[in-house]
């Protein structure tokens, strides 16, 4: 590993997100959100009251939709300024342990501690994807869960976002081109996780799918199979030694 190269990309991401708060990552509970973190529930198949770590939980966009599961969770980002907004955001409603770190050095006594690892958009954003997927995978029980929601690399309205979208650039996304199951199932089995998979689904960004004639249409769209290929999201799962 290239720390040199770690830390640059690392500062980097920090600077590209301290500049940048759209709307899309203010936590609000909607239909979209709502969507995700359900599909992220019930593949890693976490029961109510277990341990998890939301890798990239930013001001907590989905975190709180994860503790409204009933999943005890803990939060790990990389940005003091994106923990500090999360903390703003939960008030007084909620004590989530958060912890400012980087994935590629945990904190030590956060290793074997969880029975999930979880992160929605999260992967796209590391700079040594190999090598943070082995180091989470320290961070599992025996048995523990690994379950990420990704963007799909192989669906074009993704780079038309990011070329109109003002404050996201290519360079702040650039590891989406590696969100490719060839790239990260193996990347799983590397670091010792078993029963690895990939499930696509859904089509629409927020403005769509907080829509109910989107969320009606993406369910006949998912059904049309030559689509899958091509749908918006996929969800990585894997099972922990």
């Amino acid at each position: 590993m290239n720390r040199e190269a770690v830390d640059r990309h690392n500062q980097a991401q920090q600077t590209y997100f301290a500049r940048r708060v759209p709307g899309t990552m203010v936590p609000r509970a909607t239909p979209y959100v709502r969507r995700h973190v359900d599909e992220l529930v019930a593949a890693s198949g976490l029961a109510r009251g277990a341990s998890v770590l939301e890798v990239g939980c930013g001001m907590g966009h989905y975190t709180f939709e994860l503790a409204e599961r009933g999943l005890a969770v803990e939060g790990l980002d990389l940005s003091p300024v994106l923990l500090e907004r999360l903390r703003g955001y939960a008030g007084d409603r909620r004590s989530l342990p958060l912890h400012c770190a980087d994935v590629l050095d945990p904190p030590a006594a956060l290793l074997g501690r969880f029975d999930g690892v979880l992160g929605l958009f999260t992967l796209h954003h590391l700079h040594d994807v190999e090598g943070s997927i082995a180091s989470m995978a320290r961070l599992l029980r025996p048995g523990g869960r690994f379950a990420f929601v990704e963007p799909n690399a192989f669906n074009p309205l993704y780079y038309v976002q990011i070329a109109v979208t003002p404050g996201m650039s290519f360079r702040g996304e650039r590891r989406l081109t590696s969100m490719r199951p060839r790239v990260i199932l193996p990347a799983m089995r590397a670091a010792g996780l078993g029963d690895v998979s990939v499930r696509r689904y859904g089509f629409f960004p927020p403005q769509l799918a907080n829509r109910s004639v989107g969320r009606r249409l993406e369910v006949v769209l998912e059904r049309v199979r030559p689509l899958r290929p091509v749908s918006a999201f996929q969800l990585f799962v894997g099972r922990g030694p």
